[in-house]
């Protein structure tokens, strides 16, 4: 039997209940066969410092890099702050592409999603994320997009995605993912 495809799951929200963390919990829920999601978890990372990398990675940066070097794709949710990404992510990223020149980050295959209670569904958000995952050295899926706008109508209190036509979404974004992995590198 093959190895699953392997995408690892971030959630840029470290609220347990998060609409992204639910995001995340629907794509492991919708993982098609021969794909297996795993999470990682953002908050125990330090705040990003050249110093303390010079001394060396503390152990959840080690660890972060490990499981996203092993994975074959990423997975991003992201909720909206500010018209952008949350620090926390932001920080995950900073720490992933380092150092520079032999980041875990280059040319890994990602793709992006977000919910938020506005409107945009993380309108604003997505581009900037995935400019930041480019300029680290990802190879990012633009599209489908997965927008989720009004996300207090679609999740219950504790974080779960109770929407059917986004769970649809996100099984499209998963294979789009998949496909755009698995595609020969120019």
């Amino acid at each position: 039997m093959a190895s699953p495809f392997r995408i690892l799951a971030i959630s840029g929200s470290l609220r347990r209940a998060s609409f992204n963390r639910g995001l995340v919990r629907a794509a492991r829920e919708s993982t098609p066969e021969g794909v297996a999601i795993e999470t990682a978890e953002v908050a125990a990372l330090p705040h990003y410092d050249a110093d303390v990398e010079e001394a060396g990675d503390p152990d959840a940066v080690t660890e972060l890099k490990e499981r996203i070097r092993a994975a074959d794709a990423l997975l991003i949710a992201t909720p909206e702050y500010n018209s952008s990404l949350p620090g926390a992510l932001k920080n995950a990223i900073d720490w992933a592409s380092r150092p520079y020149g032999a980041s875990v980050l280059a040319g890994k295959p990602a793709a992006v999603m977000g919910a938020s209670a506005g409107g945009g569904g993380t309108a604003r958000a997505q581009p900037t994320l995935k400019r930041v995952l480019t300029a680290a050295g990802c190879c990012v899926l633009m599209e489908p997009e997965v927008l989720v706008g009004g996300a207090h109508s679609r999740f219950d209190t504790d974080g779960n995605l109770e929407d059917d036509a986004v769970r649809d979404e996100i099984r499209a974004l998963i294979a789009a993912l998949v496909e755009f992995a698995r595609q020969p590198s120019d």
